[in-house]
């Protein structure tokens, strides 16, 4: 935990520095004491603000340095569509930074998961000789198709830090449908079923 500095700390530091003698007056109500009070709240303001910095600089918990980490990642794409809220927006460079690039299942769960959706995937397999009777008949296409099991819509509700003008709340999956649309190998099909 950052050190906390307070505007008194500040003053009574800007008061101890200045010379001695008849001239430098630091009692309250004094020219100097309303200076040294006025430097020490900027300098208390300041210092505050470089501690928060600290946290600022995490993704996962950046406010103000969210649009410098959006730009690194090129976000915000049309993914998270037209007003996304704060969360949503830190998840998803979060998840851009994480991002290993892969292509198993576990994967797929991991990034997913990142993003703040718990999933489950169901691959195919076309039909073969030697399949139980009652099947259903499926093409080659099947050998290339795998499903997204979303539980249910996400529900994204307004949280404290988030911007003004931003929606109570807001569901839906679109930006997990377009973050693992972009990342599904090109010769695979991949469809999305939102159950319960």
């Amino acid at each position: 935990m950052p050190p906390v500095f307070t505007t008194e700390m500040f003053r009574s530091a800007f008061l101890r520095l200045l010379p001695t003698g008849p001239i430098w007056h630091r009692t309250e109500g004094s020219v100097i004491y309303a200076l040294a009070t006025a430097w020490g709240a900027t300098f208390a303001r300041n210092a505050a603000r470089a501690s928060y910095l600290l946290t600022d600089a995490n993704p996962a918990s950046t406010t103000e340095l969210l649009p410098e980490w959006e730009e690194t990642l090129g976000l915000p794409d049309p993914c998270a569509g037209a007003n996304p809220g704060m969360a949503q927006r830190r998840a998803q460079v979060v998840a851009r930074l994480e991002d290993t690039n892969g292509c198993s299942v576990p994967y797929f769960i991991a990034f997913a998961k990142t993003l703040g959706y718990d999933i489950t995937i169901t691959q195919f397999a076309p039909r073969r000789f030697g399949s139980s009777f009652g099947m259903p008949f499926g093409g080659d296409d099947w050998a290339y198709t795998w499903r997204v099991n979303v539980p249910q819509f996400t529900i994204n509700r307004l949280r404290f830090g988030d911007s003004f003008g931003q929606p109570w709340a807001n569901w839906g999956s679109t930006v997990l449908q377009c973050e693992l649309k972009a990342r599904a190998p090109a010769h695979t099909i991949l469809l999305f079923n939102y159950g319960t």
